[in-house]
């Protein structure tokens, strides 16, 4: 009998510990969003590549409800949680490292406190494009408590 709850409860804390779990991509964006709203007062613009707590080389941004599986294939594989925007102004990006999804940012500017807005290479997908190696200096500027990154 003590031999079953005690294997109960190591099942309980495990299925716990997988519930809570954050993946990678849900870390950097929230190290992302602390970086950016840490951006001083005074700043004007910013290398988008100084804000990134993590290694990208590419980045997507894309369009209003751009359906899933035009993300999907433009980013080249499928991963949890991905969602549609449903409104204009909703941030949808994407950073990869080496094809990898490392980092996603999704929602209004005014929930997460912070938004990108880039123009760039538009693929195939509708989605605009930049890469690390770019030139990624982008305005900051600011709105009430939301703190904006743009890149005309």
């Amino acid at each position: 009998m003590k031999y079953k709850k005690t294997i109960i409860l190591i099942g309980g804390v495990i299925l716990l510990f997988f519930l809570f779990k954050k993946d990678l991509w849900e870390k950097n964006e929230d190290m992302l969003r602390e970086n950016v709203l840490k951006i001083g007062q005074s700043v004007e613009t910013v290398e988008l590549t100084e804000v990134t707590p993590f290694e990208w080389d590419t980045v997507y941004s894309f369009s209003p409800y751009t359906p899933k599986n035009e993300i999907y294939e433009t980013v080249g594989y499928k991963w949890d949680r991905i969602q549609e925007t449903v409104n204009e102004g909703m941030n949808q990006i994407v950073f990869l490292q080496d094809g990898k999804v490392v980092c996603y940012v999704y929602g209004y500017p005014t929930n997460n406190r912070y938004g990108i807005y880039y123009s760039g290479d538009v693929t195939s997908g509708g989605a605009t494009v930049l890469n690390s190696s770019e030139d990624l200096k982008f305005q900051v500027k600011r709105e009430d408590d939301v703190v904006y990154l743009i890149k005309e």
